[in-house]
């Protein structure tokens, strides 16, 4: 049975645009923070493709890792993830394969089969390409040939990519990429930080369909967790208003930049707007660390993950390195 101390700790970070703020600024902070949780001893730091999205700046994907790796020097920086619908596999191949051979041994490529924006965002990013997500598990296996050793017939190369062997994740919060990453032997991250109502029997799903590769021979499972860690309970139920906002403007289709944080919700939001950001954060750890070891002790009892990756979104650069500080010191006990 894993303890909490058996467990690796991320950080996955959504590069949030505050309100009144820039995108330059949160890239920087972004940079900023991968060199603090680097010291805090955490061990990859991903960031995720979203699109059209005024609240979150990570949409160059690639781009905004090769900034990341070239500012610190040993966590690992990865995607978390690439939404591979949205991109021809070759030219993910090329992208990834150029940050391995800048910063080798410290790239990961996670992927995912959602757009990462809507429907009509979508299309705007393929204009000609008719790739969509039925075509993700033919597209992963063209993606790991292009990482994988080059063959004798092989007449398309990816440059820099072939022999780079980049791990590769799938990502999910159903559990169609549960059941793909078991077949194919890959490690699985499930997005528990939005959709923890599946993370049990996408777990299991993982689990059973799993056949040893040549990247793995057991199974392995990371889940996303919230995270907002404060020195108490209560400063830590204020900083997470900033949350609540967030989500619940994702839920009425409003804009995405951080809000502040509030003395309290009440007047914001309705009963059942109220009911569904719980539901959404169902995997929230809020709170001061003690609080947050315990719930954290559950969650690894219950799951026997292999690795937590933490997400948080709070309105002050300052509070959300804070948190990330305080986490670390109750990960390694």
């Amino acid at each position: 049975m894993k303890r909490l101390s058996d467990i690796k700790f991320s950080t996955l970070d959504l590069v949030p645009v505050r309100e009144n703020g820039s995108a330059a600024q949160s890239l920087r902070n972004s940079l900023d923070l991968a060199q603090h949780v680097e010291k805090f001893g955490y061990n990859r730091f991903w960031v995720a493709e979203h699109h059209n999205m005024d609240g979150i700046a990570s949409s160059a994907t690639s781009v905004l890792l090769g900034y990341l790796a070239g500012g610190t020097s040993t966590i690992r920086v990865g995607s978390g993830g690439v939404m591979l619908p949205n991109h021809a596999p070759l030219v993910i191949a090329e992208q990834f394969g150029t940050l391995e051979s800048l910063y080798p041994g410290r790239i990961d490529l996670g992927l995912g089969r959602a757009p990462g924006s809507d429907q009509m965002t979508a299309r705007a990013l393929r204009r000609e390409r008719s790739g969509s997500a039925d075509d993700f598990p033919e597209d992963v296996a063209e993606l790991m040939r292009y990482l994988g050793p080059r063959t004798p017939d092989q007449r398309i190369i990816a440059m820099p990519g072939t022999g780079t062997n980049v791990p590769v994740w799938l990502l999910g919060s159903s559990l169609f990429s549960a059941q793909l990453a078991g077949e194919r032997g890959l490690p699985y991250a499930f997005a528990s930080h939005f959709a923890p109502r599946f993370m049990h029997e996408a777990i299991r799903v993982y689990r059973n369909h799993f056949k040893p590769s040549a990247v793995l021979d057991k199974p392995y499972v990371m889940l996303g967790v919230p995270l907002v860690a404060a020195d108490t309970d209560e400063q830590a139920d204020y900083l997470a208003t900033s949350v609540y906002q967030r989500i619940l403007a994702l839920m009425r289709g409003q804009s995405l930049v951080q809000r502040p944080p509030v003395k309290t919700m009440d007047g914001l939001w309705l009963p059942h707007e109220r009911e569904a950001v719980s539901d959404f954060l169902g995997l929230a750890m809020v709170g001061s660390p003690q609080k947050i070891r315990a719930k954290l002790d559950v969650l690894v009892e219950q799951t026997q993950a292999d690795e937590l990756i933490f997400t948080c979104d709070l309105y002050e650069h300052a509070d959300r390195v804070h948190s990330y500080e305080l986490l670390a010191q109750v990960m390694k006990g």
